[in-house]
């Protein structure tokens, strides 16, 4: 065979992609003067293809060197170098054909791709755009236009250079999935997923493809759907760590947490560095209860990526509900560094300020989340709450609850139907805390006593870990629901569609708060009770209940709901274990008065220490017993109580402890002092149940008269007093009679298991009177601002 025949059919063989039979070929051709160069540079290209390209550059560079820079030679010579990563180099030689030949859009394209290898994405999308421009029917640049546009933010532009190589290309599962994935990343969901269906149908065996099609069934909530594909996806690339990461998220959607902590493990495994993957882990472990494996995993993401804020925020949020506040504020404080302008680091750093008692600067932080996301309904939320700490009439609080209510559309009008008399009514209760918390020491008495033929009891439980208190309260319901991975309008048509009568806010604007669901208006009567007695500002809540203490008949307390004052108390309360009482005064045996106050830091108020120290400037021997974390937050408070005239050697510091000792802790206190301007709520019902007296100042709002109507029920409206004077002379008056302060400790119990407080009965005739007026009101709506059921 001659060699022109030679090489033809080493040529034939190469193109027929047969490189191991064309490749002795082609090397038997090398020493041919003749036919020696083109051979070289044929076997350099099928080395290239074989996926070897140092020895490609090896053969292109000499045919360079023998035969002169041609520019399909240099071309090629581009192409090696950037297969074997020398970016600098791949793009010199491009630019040099380009010098030469200015239209050559095979060299625009090559040199995009090499700029966008270099995450030189404004670069590579000229490049491209160049070579489209010179090559009009060229899909590939227009794909490499769209996805450097996308990476650019320029989601437009993008859309618009796919749909261009669509047009010239309509089939291309590439572009279909590319061009899906942009659209749904814009929340287009119906054209993005029948492109990305069009996609996997056309190469149902290409991984990313099934991928883009898995993430967008996810971000749908269809995560059984999602989780099928990405199976799929595993399938067809076991080693592929996106796979394994997005099988993740749907599992943990469906709630199979076991199995979406595997994928998480997978995804890492396959790919160290997946910070994401290692998040995501990090939050399943700890919805699982498995605090020092989440830790663990949040810490190795931010080995993977040390400026990782969203392991910085997970970790700080670990670390608040671990009560370790320090080490979250450090955790969030370093997510800023990283991200000033991330609204969540804020917004949960405001969290940690207020739970370690530091107001001013919790709200700081809480409106600079706001600023930098005004939609942030949780921040709004947190906001709201956290100013009835410290504001004292009420008034600013008022105010920005009707900020916040004004950020829901009211809901259209519904002709809901009557109620015949005297008729079974559905209640619903929503809630992220029917469980080992202390909501349970008011839901459980009243859920155990309702009249089940009457009502029919149904709860929808955000709870992440059900515990024992979480079945015990099923067990009352005659429907038990879980709907934490439910999203807001899920959940409200799933309410709707119970048909509910009377659906109770159990949680307002406390931790996992669901505004957006009774924004919805799901049923035909809306409550808020319990969380604490103040008000949603949402007008598509009717009422709020309270008591004539809480809310003193003729006032009005301007909040969006309606008042419907109970008749005895807005609580009823069982403290849901069994201990004696903390016995005797210890001021008998120790020769001094110990105050004490068991509430969260975040009452702590400057207004209440200042108070609290005029009481100690009048008992020079007196000890106060606080309940705060350990940490710096802790010495600041005791900085604070000390510039007061309190000394640090008075105050001893408890931490936060599981409520068996936590309630054992009562038997070191003598009389507890009170906060302002929100009042202890449960605390002090524990500190009474205890036979510990409790000295409340009344203020202004609902929050802060908690302590008289608890009081008042006892008989004991005597410890609250009017005036800051008043207060004083009342705690110094009784921590000076020892025996009469020992008698009211002696029957305190007696007198809390007697009154409406514990008389669970009682007050659960009394809230479905409250229900059953709140639902047949439908018909004929109240006009008045408050109603005594």
């Amino acid at each position: 065979m001659s060699t022109s025949g030679a090489f033809s059919r080493a040529q034939a063989l190469h193109r027929a992609g047969s490189l191991a039979a064309a490749r002795p070929l082609y090397a038997a051709l090398l020493p041919d003067p003749d036919a020696g160069p083109a051979a070289r540079f044929a076997l350099g290209l099928l080395e290239l293809q074989d996926g070897r390209p140092d020895l490609a550059h090896e053969l292109i560079a000499a045919v360079i060197a023998a035969a002169g820079p041609a520019l399909r030679y240099r071309l090629a010579l581009g192409h090696a170098l950037a297969a074997l990563g020398r970016w600098d180099d791949a793009a010199a030689e491009y630019a040099a054909v380009l010098a030469e030949d200015p239209a050559r859009a095979d060299a625009h394209y090559a040199l995009g791709a090499v700029r966008q290898a270099r995450t030189d994405y404004a670069g590579a999308a000229a490049a491209y755009a160049a070579a489209a421009a010179h090559d009009p029917t060229s899909a590939d640049a227009l794909v490499g236009l769209g996805n450097c546009r996308q990476l650019l933010g320029e989601r437009r532009a993008a859309e618009a250079a796919y749909r261009e190589a669509l047009r010239l290309r309509p089939d291309d599962p590439a572009t279909l999935s590319n061009l899906g994935a942009l659209l749904d990343g814009d929340g287009r969901a119906g054209e993005a997923l029948a492109l990305l269906e069009a996609a996997v149908g056309r190469a149902p065996l290409v991984a990313p493809y099934v991928i883009n099609l898995g993430v967008a069934l996810s971000r749908r909530g269809r995560h059984a759907e999602a989780r099928d594909v990405l199976r799929h996806a595993v399938a067809c690339d076991a080693d592929n760590a996106e796979a394994a990461y997005n099988l993740g998220i749907a599992l943990q959607g469906l709630g199979e947490l076991a199995e979406a902590a595997l994928e998480y493990r997978r995804a890492a495994a396959l790919r160290p560095t997946h910070a994401a993957a290692l998040n995501n882990l990090g939050n399943v472990l700890g919805e699982q209860g498995d605090a020092a494996g989440a830790e663990a995993a949040y810490q190795a993401a931010l080995r993977a990526e040390p400026a990782s804020v969203v392991a910085c925020n997970n970790l700080g949020c670990l670390y608040r509900s671990l009560g370790r506040l320090d080490e979250a504020e450090d955790a969030l404080r370093r997510g800023l560094e990283f991200d000033a302008a991330q609204a969540a680091l804020h917004d949960n750093l405001g969290s940690v300020l207020k739970d370690a008692g530091e107001l001013g600067a919790a709200l700081e932080c809480y409106r600079r989340a706001l600023a930098l996301d005004p939609a942030a309904v949780a921040s709004h939320a947190n906001l709201a709450y956290a100013l009835s700490f410290e504001d004292a009439d009420g008034e600013a609080t008022r105010a920005e609850l009707r900020r916040f209510g004004a950020r829901f559309a009211p809901p259209p009008p519904v002709a809901w139907p009557a109620v015949a008399g005297g008729g079974r009514l559905r209640i619903g209760y929503l809630s992220a805390d029917f469980r080992d918390h202390c909501q349970t020491l008011f839901t459980l008495p009243l859920l155990a006593h309702h009249d089940r033929a009457a009502f029919e009891i149904v709860c929808y439980s955000g709870v992440p870990r059900p515990d024992d208190h979480t079945r015990r309260l099923a067990g009352h319901a005659d429907r038990w629901r879980e709907v934490r991975h439910l999203d807001d309008a899920t959940l409200a048509r799933t309410i709707r569609d119970d048909g509910i009568d009377v659906l109770v806010d159990l949680t307002m604007h406390m931790a996992n708060g669901r505004p957006a669901v009774f924004a919805a208006k799901p049923a035909p009567a809306q409550i808020a009770w319990l969380a604490y007695p103040g008000s949603t500002g949402l007008a598509a809540i009717d009422y709020r209940l309270s008591d004539a203490w809480l809310d003193p008949p003729g006032e009005d307390p301007g909040t969006a709901e309606r008042t419907l004052r109970l008749p005895d108390s807005f609580w009823c309360y069982d403290p849901l274990i069994d201990r004696p009482t903390a016995g005797p005064p210890p001021a008998l045996r120790l020769g001094h008065v110990t105050f004490g106050c068991l509430n969260n830091p975040c009452k702590l108020s400057q207004a209440t220490l200042a108070l609290w120290a005029q009481v100690f400037a009048r008992l020079p021997t007196a000890r106060l017993r606080l309940m705060a974390p350990t940490g710096r937050h802790r010495a600041r408070l005791a900085w604070r109580l000390a510039a007061l005239g309190v000394a640090a050697g008075r105050v001893e510091f408890v931490p936060y402890r599981p409520r068996a000792e936590y309630l054992a802790g009562y038997e070191a206190i003598d009389l507890c002092l009170d906060t302002v301007p929100y009042n202890g709520h449960t605390t002090s019902l524990d500190a009474l149940w205890m036979g510990v007296p409790v000295v409340t100042r009344v203020g202004r709002t609902p929050v802060g008269r908690g302590g008289l109507s608890q009081l008042a029920q006892l008989g004991l409206s005597e410890l609250a007093a009017a005036s800051d004077e008043a207060f004083v002379a009342t705690a110094v008056a009784l921590a000076t009679d020892l025996p009469r302060l020992a008698a009211l400790r002696a029957g305190l119990r007696a007198r809390l298991e007697a009154s409406p407080l514990m008389d669970a009965p009682r007050f659960a005739r009394a809230i479905e009177a409250a229900y059953r007026f709140a639902r047949e009101s439908v018909a004929a709506p109240v006009t008045t601002s408050a109603r005594t059921a």
